[in-house]
């Protein structure tokens, strides 16, 4: 065998075994993504009717609570980032950095101050390459998340925005994540969770012709909101953490079949290489014979003379 045809077969035998990762890889995502649209399906509706409850309080009573009233002039403002802990993953994580980058550059322009939370290693990495300052950040549970960690990333959020901004807290709390769409559609979105719109939040839960009822609240509508709210933060967080795991598991797929397919591609186009110096070989050595059956004629010729 030829040295340039041991090449041939080395790359193909190297290509054929990352065709089976890749393709390993595809199944698994694939068969992630149907667990984590049941689990995006279960917890819209509690996340939106938390909402509704959330505004009929804040708009059938008069108090003013601190995670429902806009602050005159905000000065300060905390962006929740949801990435992902892995990478292989298309331009998922990438799209989610752009959106908060463009967030962020839209809250300064407007005179605010921002601090980071980021969710997933690719969100932390980006931000420690680049020597920003990031308040708080997770890992490690991105591709599964539980209510649990929920409420872990939700916490400190809370008690930011319970603080005043003198004493390290904020006004306004901002997520960005990417909306499962469908297996082929993942948007990134950004949205603002807190102080609750209350417009915004009667136009996504009210149907239409719909009007909240006038409620009676004991023992204040100020204890329920601190109740209630605690929970809408939590809900969301949860929910956009299901959207972003499910947006990850689609994009992984579809990078790993586009993967798997171009493996396919490149093996049958040094299969055509490998053929093509193996028949040069024949032909050289079929030259080579013919040369020598030639070469000894004409000197057995040559003796009988």
């Amino acid at each position: 065998m030829g040295a340039q045809l041991r090449v041939y077969k080395r790359r193909i035998k190297s290509v054929t075994a990352t065709k089976k990762i890749t393709k390993a890889m595809e199944m698994i995502a694939a068969s992630r993504i149907v667990k984590a649209q049941r689990q995006v399906a279960a917890s819209t509706p509690y996340a939106t009717e938390l909402t509704r409850a959330v505004t009929a309080v804040a708009t059938g009573s008069t108090t003013n609570h601190a995670l429902t009233t806009e602050v005159d002039s905000p000065t300060r403002a905390a962006i929740l980032l949801i990435t992902s802990d892995r990478g292989l993953a298309g331009g998922y994580s990438a799209n989610a950095l752009k959106a908060a980058e463009q967030l962020t550059e839209r809250l300064h322009a407007e005179g605010k101050e921002v601090d980071a939370y980021i969710v997933g290693r690719k969100g932390v990495a980006y931000y420690g390459f680049r020597e920003r300052k990031v308040t708080e950040s997770w890992t490690g549970f991105t591709d599964n998340p539980t209510y649990a960690d929920a409420k872990m990333v939700a916490a400190p959020l809370i008690a930011a925005i319970e603080k005043d901004t003198a004493e390290g807290g904020v006004d306004e709390l901002h997520i960005v994540f990417t909306e499962f769409i469908s297996m082929l559609t993942q948007t990134p979105v950004q949205k603002r969770l807190l102080p609750l719109s209350l417009d915004k939040a009667q136009e996504e839960t009210a149907t239409k012709g719909e009007i909240l009822p006038l409620f009676d609240f004991e023992p204040s509508a100020e204890d329920v909101l601190d109740a209630l709210l605690p929970r809408y933060v939590e809900s969301r967080i949860y929910n956009a953490l299901l959207q972003a795991a499910a947006s990850k598991h689609a994009a992984t797929r579809r990078a790993m079949k586009s993967a798997t397919d171009n493996a396919g591609e490149l093996i049958k186009s040094l299969g055509r290489l490998a053929n093509a110096a193996r028949q040069a070989e024949i032909t050289q050595e079929i030259s080579e014979i013919v040369g020598g059956a030639s070469a000894l004629a004409d000197a057995t010729a040559g003796s009988d003379k």
